[in-house]
């Protein structure tokens, strides 16, 4: 690798670049190690899209990003003044002349683009004479179905090798996720208890307050199911369920969190979810009240075709067929417009074998539980207590976990400025991703499983509980 190197964000006008990207660039020169500052150091950031826009105003843009994570110094103001902005179409293949020209050193290509556009981009990398070392990220969704990731695959291997391929999935950087590692593999609480013996089912739940925030046009296409749980909440689940790895270099870590999801499935054991045999529910929000905010009916919102039936709520049961988890259902759900959200992963312990006779009291389900929002873990523990001897009650000993100032998007971009895949997803399992929900998305076609209603600022259906 060279000394320089071209950062080019492509839709750099759009929520994404200004809300995450640029920030979590930022949060690494704020917050970062000095491998992540020499990394930064000699970083040409180019935006690039169909809007008009000044090199100028594109540079406020980045110094807006930088101060709202506290990056300043020497570095910020470099990366600052070195910025440009091109505006181009990345589909045209006369374009990419104006934008190569800029590019000084390596070159990374992030695209910030509607996934039905990146294959067409790939398609014209794949002819330009582009920089000896290229590295492409993108965001998820990594296409639509399995089919559709497996020629996404294809188009970019035109372009450069797998290695050098970032699909940007940030729960992958995300503190909860990174200490579910640690905590699994250097704890001895732990580690003995990480099995189907102990655990008698995962749940991994991440609901929002937020409604569609003006992002119809994508979250009306794509609903819960594809938006959350197909690709963060699978992430999420082939940490938790993976078998341990030799190291946590990325090809170690990569191959044993692929096993696990290639042993995943649909759950087919007996029913998990309350008044059905499905083993999927979904649903949208009417009109409520979330958090002193008024909610309109999703169905009424500005953009959205009531008669497409997105579910704004998802819940699929799953299973992983390996000796470790055979018996355990995992459960992910994800809904917007939720009252009090949950953001967690849980897992609920077996009662132990035997409880000697004469104690009295509430022996509830043990549970660890790791929390998004803020991150934090908890132990539901059974504890004496109460006014009489031999008395039990339910205890929690919690602690929030290590914070840092990098943000999630700023452990990804220090994935792919650092050359290193480890924290992004790979071909192949995008592909398992979307066989493991094509059936529910099939049954879902069908009307096989009804769209029910919840009011806005509730938990969901009252069916549900």
């Amino acid at each position: 690798m060279s000394d320089s190197t071209t950062l080019l964000i492509l839709g750099a006008s759009g929520d994404l670049t200004e809300r995450l990207l640029l920030p979590g660039l930022g949060s690494l020169i704020a917050g970062g190690e000095q491998t992540d500052l020499d990394l930064l150091d000699g970083l040409t950031v180019i935006g690039s899209g169909r809007s008009e826009k000044s090199t100028e105003e594109w540079r406020g843009t980045v110094k807006t990003a930088f101060e709202s994570t506290g990056a300043k110094g020497d570095l910020a103001s470099r990366t600052i003044d070195a910025a440009e902005y091109v505006v181009a179409d990345p589909t045209k293949q006369d374009d990419w002349r104006g934008l190569l020209q800029k590019v000084q050193g390596d070159l990374i290509v992030y695209f910030a683009l509607p996934p039905s556009v990146v294959a067409t981009v790939a398609n014209v990398l794949a002819d330009l004479d582009l920089p000896e070392h290229t590295e492409l990220a993108l965001e998820k969704p990594f296409g639509n179905d399995a089919e559709d990731a497996v020629h996404l695959n294809e188009q970019l291997a035109k372009v450069v090798s797998e290695q050098q391929i970032h699909r940007v999935d940030h729960f992958l950087g995300h503190r909860v996720v990174l200490a579910t590692l640690a905590l699994r593999f250097n704890n001895r609480l732990f580690e003995p208890v990480w099995n189907a013996e102990s655990v008698e089912r995962v749940e991994i739940t991440y609901d929002e307050e937020l409604g569609l925030e003006g992002r119809a046009g994508y979250y009306d296409t794509a609903g819960a199911l594809r938006d959350m749980l197909q690709s963060h909440l699978l992430q999420v689940l082939s940490v938790v369920a993976t078998e341990p790895p030799a190291s946590i270099a990325e090809i170690d870590l990569r191959d044993a969190t692929a096993a696990a999801l290639r042993a995943t499935a649909l759950w087919s054991g007996d029913p998990v979810f309350p008044n059905t045999t499905a083993p999927s529910r979904r649903a949208r929000y009417t009109a409520g009240e979330v958090a002193g905010r008024h909610f309109p009916d999703y169905a009424s919102e500005e953009g959205v075709d009531a008669d497409r039936g997105t579910e704004t709520l998802a819940q699929i049961a799953l299973e992983v067929r390996t000796a470790r988890w055979a018996g355990v259902p995992f459960i992910l759900r994800s809904g917007k417009a939720i009252g009090q959200p949950a953001a967690s992963i849980v897992l609920t312990l077996r009662p132990v074998n035997h409880r000697p006779d004469g104690q009295t009291g509430d022996g509830q389900a043990e549970r660890i539980v790791l929390g998004f929002k803020p991150p934090r873990v908890s132990l539901s523990l059974t504890a004496e207590g109460g006014s009489m001897p031999f008395e039990l009650e339910p205890g929690t000993v919690d602690g929030d976990l290590p914070k840092s100032a990098v943000t999630e998007y700023g452990e990804v971009l220090r994935g792919v400025l650092g050359d290193d895949p480890t924290l992004s997803v790979r071909g192949d399992v995008a592909v398992q991703c979307w066989r493991i929900v094509q059936p529910v998305l099939d049954s879902w076609s069908k009307n096989e499983v009804p769209l029910e209603e919840y009011a806005a600022g509730t938990k969901g259906p009252a069916s549900w509980t």
